[in-house]
């Protein structure tokens, strides 16, 4: 798989170039904001990590500038920043993942390769439930009142609540099936996903909602 790593910390980017590689990785490198957004924009590439503190353009607005222009890469977002505004704003921004540094490498080798299960490539039907329609493949989510984008993250959240409409969904399995058996992801992640899974109901102007069942888990219910 090839992949894309735009980080101007030089000795950090050479180590975590000969980390990847050691999993079987082909990596290419950028170390400024608007080189990386020319590799991001015109690369076929499976996955990218990217530092938000950037030269020239900064990471967050590399990548808001990626997906305006049709980019569907899954990124993993690396930073200083590790508040839970910035984590809001990186995967509102489009990221799919955040990992703050300082980190282990072994937690980002697994994020990474988590992200690359759940990437852009995934195929499937179009899925239906209530009022909406998801796109997998197109990363698409259409309801009465238009259509948003989605990360491939959000679009695997969807594929399980609108599965099993009116059903619940445990917490279990949005970490077992979205994140993947033994990834570490704290309970606050799901909790900062379902909050942008509701933005996006009510960006395509839908009346079902997403409702939490206390302790166990979501479901989707229509609208009355």
């Amino acid at each position: 798989m090839r992949l894309l790593l735009i980080e101007d910390d030089l000795p950090l980017s050479g180590l975590l170039v000969r980390q990847l590689q050691r999993q079987g990785y082909a990596v290419d490198t950028a170390a400024d904001g608007p080189s990386g957004l020319a590799l991001l924009r015109q690369g076929d590439y499976d996955g990218c990590i990217l530092d938000r503190m950037l030269p020239q353009l900064d990471g967050l607005s590399l990548l808001r500038e990626a997906r305006g222009a049709g980019v569907r890469t899954p990124v993993l977002l690396l930073t200083a920043l590790g508040e839970t505004q910035d984590l809001v704003e990186g995967l509102e921004g489009g990221a799919d993942d955040y990992l703050a540094k300082p980190f282990a490498m072994p937690e980002l080798l697994a994020r990474v390769a988590v992200l690359l299960r759940h990437g852009p490539r995934q195929s499937g039907p179009l899925c239906r439930a209530f009022d909406l329609t998801l796109d997998p493949d197109g990363l698409l989510l259409t309801g009465p009142g238009g259509s948003c984008s989605l990360t491939p993250r959000e679009r695997d959240m969807f594929l399980l609540l609108m599965g099993a409409p009116g059903e619940v969904v445990a917490r279990e399995r949005f970490f077992g099936q979205v994140w993947g058996t033994g990834a570490e992801i704290g309970e606050s992640s799901l909790d900062t996903y379902i909050y942008f899974l509701r933005r996006r109901l009510r960006a395509v102007g839908t009346c079902t909602r997403l409702a939490t069942r206390r302790g166990v888990g979501y479901c989707l219910e229509g609208g009355r």
